[in-house]
């Protein structure tokens, strides 16, 4: 049932578009947990932890149906941190799961589970004094689902070539800006549709991932351009294989020799090539043989230091979400020792508003990832793939967009263009993370709107950057390990938002000048994986240059 990799080649666009669909309604909807919970306390959930005569919320006591407290809030928040934990914690472990099976099974998956979120939110809706604990299940099955298709999603760019790294900005920024999707459902909520037929649709929804999924999304994994070329792979309708190998087994060979293809595709048409079986195996042995070890990977200096840029900006961002009310209310009152009661309802309505348009702009994601994914991709279609190791001097051939050899008496490489773009990016990006830090230390409501933009660009950028850098010089069966331990030690670095917010509001009094100012200066540290970048493209230079009149290897064989 499963289509082949070129009948899903004919079909990407189609598959890119869903798939940032996807993502932005049924991905990290989690982070929007302030309309969910509102919406959960309407309709009952915990409220038998509240005493009748305890209600709090008092301007929405007309709104209500159910009595709401503290400790009803505390539990529902402890579902909220239970959900927000797996969509972080199993990033890993998935990595490895999809690294090993490929995408379509952690998609199915993942579709199938968040539909039975959705229904075990309905069915719980029914008799909330009885089947409240379904909340936690539900919230965590939430999660799951949501970190599994944004996951499986982040190697379909590979079927794009020159527009890979725009086309995977577009789908971390459709996960980035999925934050906004239970607004939107609270304003269903909030026109009258009941919170059952609105779960039960969304979950209707999640099953139709599972057929686009089901009918459209290969078994076999997406091979990078450079591992086995798409134009040589797919197109090549003319092929034949002694013993009649024809067919679906046709593909997963010519995947095997997708680089013998590249060296020797100057001289061969694409309706005149022959491979005998012995070819084929030589050539799977040969991949074999030049596989990257993982360890290698793991233990590169560019994937550690993006370890310390990624922990970084994602605590500094982490930091800024569960602060800025407290921020935003100083900025009013001037601290507790300056409250009163008309400047505690003003921060109130202030804090309100303001919040309201910060969750209005996670839109913002969709529309800047793209322009990361464009720095990524520079250049990238005038550049060659490597020198020929013999041949006519000064000659070097690549697939370029169109897929023709190119001649030039100084080629552009493509890994070479790829770390200057990688360099161009991440430097972008710690500039923007420092004029948000910089904005943050001022005390003024007005300068805040630009610290909010600031702050969901930086959001947006900062894992599309890793994303197309880790696409770039990794082996693509490694992206998916390499991607979820990112993410994983990137949580964990982000719980130390927790004793910054306990120092903020105990002993600063709410003022957060001091904080900001430090993640302020350890921010700084996120220029090092910049300028290891611009050494090792140093690096690449000099071993080209050195071997320019008889070349023994290529530029990207230089170790990471």
């Amino acid at each position: 049932m499963a289509p082949t990799l070129q009948q899903a080649y004919r079909r990407r666009w189609w598959m890119a578009c869903t798939a940032v669909l996807e993502n932005l309604f049924f991905s990290a909807v989690l982070l929007g947990w302030a309309s969910l919970l509102i919406m959960l306390k309407n309709e009952g959930f915990y409220s038998s932890m509240c005493p009748a005569e305890n209600t709090t919320n008092a301007t929405q006591d007309a709104q209500l149906r159910w009595p709401s407290c503290d400790p009803q809030e505390e539990m529902l928040n402890l579902g909220f941190t239970i959900g927000s934990f797996v969509l972080s914690a199993t990033t890993l472990p998935l990595g490895i799961l999809m690294d090993r099976f490929g995408p379509r099974p952690t998609r199915l998956v993942g579709s199938a589970t968040f539909a039975a979120s959705c229904t075990l939110m309905a069915l719980a809706s029914w008799d909330t004094k009885v089947l409240s604990p379904l909340i936690f299940l539900a919230l965590s099955l939430n999660g799951f689902g949501g970190i599994c298709l944004t996951f499986s999603s982040l190697t379909l760019p590979n079927m794009f070539g020159n527009l890979r790294s725009t086309i995977m900005a577009l789908l971390i920024g459709s996960y980035a800006s999925s934050a906004i999707t239970f607004p939107g459902i609270k304003l269903i909520y909030d026109a009258g549709v009941s919170f059952m037929v609105i779960m039960f649709t969304w979950s209707g929804l999640a099953c139709l991932i599972f057929l686009n999924c089901a009918l459209n999304w290969p078994s076999e994994a997406f091979p990078a351009p450079e591992e086995s070329s798409y134009t040589k792979t797919i197109k090549i309708t003319g092929l034949a294989l002694d013993h009649k190998i024809t067919g679906d087994r046709f593909y997963t060979y010519v995947t095997n020799v997708g680089q013998r293809l590249n060296q020797k595709a100057s001289s061969l048409e694409e309706n005149d090539l022959y491979l005998s079986s012995q070819d084929v195996r030589g050539a799977s042995e040969n991949t074999r043989e030049k596989s990257v070890p993982l360890r290698k990977s793991l233990c590169s200096p560019i994937f550690l230091w993006s370890l310390l840029t990624m922990g970084i900006t994602q605590l500094r961002v982490i930091f800024y979400m569960a602060a800025m009310n407290k921020m935003l209310e100083y900025i009013v009152t001037g601290g507790p020792e300056h409250e009163t009661v008309v400047l505690k309802q003003k921060a109130a309505e202030t804090v309100g508003f303001y919040t309201s348009i910060f969750g209005g702009l996670q839109l913002l994601c969709l529309l800047t990832c793209p322009l990361i994914g464009y720095i990524m991709d520079w250049r990238i279609k005038d550049c060659v793939d490597q020198e020929l190791s013999g041949g006519t001097e000064g000659i070097a051939l690549g697939d370029a967009r169109d897929g023709v050899a190119t001649k030039s008496a100084r080629p552009r490489y493509r890994k070479i263009q790829k770390i200057t773009n990688a360099i161009n990016a991440f430097t972008l990006t710690n500039l923007l993370l420092v004029a948000f830090g910089i904005t943050c230390l001022i005390n003024n409501l007005h300068l805040q709107f630009v610290t909010f933009v600031l702050h969901t660009i930086v959001r947006g950028f900062y894992h599309s950057a890793c994303g197309g850098l880790y696409a770039a010089v990794f082996p693509s069966n490694h992206f998916g390990t390499l991607t979820g331990l990112q993410s994983l030690i990137s949580a964990v670095s982000a719980l130390l938002q927790q004793p910054l917010f306990k120092a903020m509001v105990g002993p600063l009094k709410g003022n957060s000048f001091w904080v900001n100012l430090g993640l302020l200066l350890f921010s700084l540290l996120g220029f090092l994986l910049p300028s290891y970048l611009f050494y090792y493209r140093a690096r690449l230079q000099r071993e080209h240059t050195s071997d320019w009149e008889g070349p023994l290897k290529s530029p990207g064989s230089v170790d990471l």
